[in-house]
């Protein structure tokens, strides 16, 4: 009895992962692709189904803590998320992850200009380390969240979460930190600043979303 308990818990949660893992490709694909599902059709927008899905994602959104970016950023994924908050928060964090890893490209970038001045090389420098921190550590939740489901500790799991997603936020603010009293270039305000700024907003956005998962249990 005792080995076919732990034989169907290994089965469910193998099952679970799956699920997991197959729900993660095709929004790995959706946002690769850029493409914009929800104004893919004139029709589509006025699926009563979808503005119910839309209107889920602005509701949810209104307790982010930077609500209109929050909508922008998610409403497009609207036919992936549906109404299901473990979704919502699983597309939240791949397209948090996707602009960390844009504003990490944008800034390896400007590791090659010759023309940056000592305190321009050395915010560039030190922002592409606490991004590519971030991104490890967005990539940590996503692994907690892949044995979320069906798990007995889900509060413990979401707390840990929230510990990463916190960790990330706080690596994006050291970075935008290094601005305050500098001078700098314009490519380094612009490839730097801004986007690690927007960054942020999106991770701290991702934060906040976490209560939507969290008072779902």
């Amino acid at each position: 009895m005792e080995a076919a308990a732990k034989s169907w818990r290994r089965s469910t949660s193998q099952r679970s992962f799956f699920q997991f893992f197959m729900f993660s490709l095709a929004i790995l694909l959706l946002v690769s692709l850029d493409v914009p599902t929800v104004s893919a059709s004139k029709t589509s927008n006025k699926s009563p189904l979808l503005k119910a899905y839309k209107s889920y994602i602005k509701k949810a959104c209104n307790s982010a803590t930077y609500p209109k970016e929050c909508y922008q950023s998610l409403s497009k994924y609207a036919p992936a998320i549906k109404a299901d908050p473990e979704k919502l928060y699983r597309v939240s964090l791949f397209v948090t992850i996707k602009a960390a890893r844009t504003t990490s490209s944008s800034i390896s970038s400007l590791r090659r200009l010759k023309s940056l001045s000592p305190t321009d090389r050395a915010i560039v420098r030190d922002c592409g380390s606490t991004v590519s921190d971030a991104i490890d550590e967005m990539k940590q939740s996503l692994t907690v969240m892949a044995g979320l489901q069906g798990a007995d500790n889900k509060s413990e799991l979401i707390e840990n979460i929230r510990t990463w997603i916190s960790a990330a936020l706080t690596d994006t603010c050291t970075c935008t930190d290094e601005f305050d009293g500098q001078k700098v270039s314009d490519a380094v305000n612009k490839n730097v600043k801004k986007t690690v700024l927007d960054l942020s907003k999106m991770t701290s956005n991702c934060l906040a979303l976490l209560n939507t998962l969290q008072n779902n249990y």
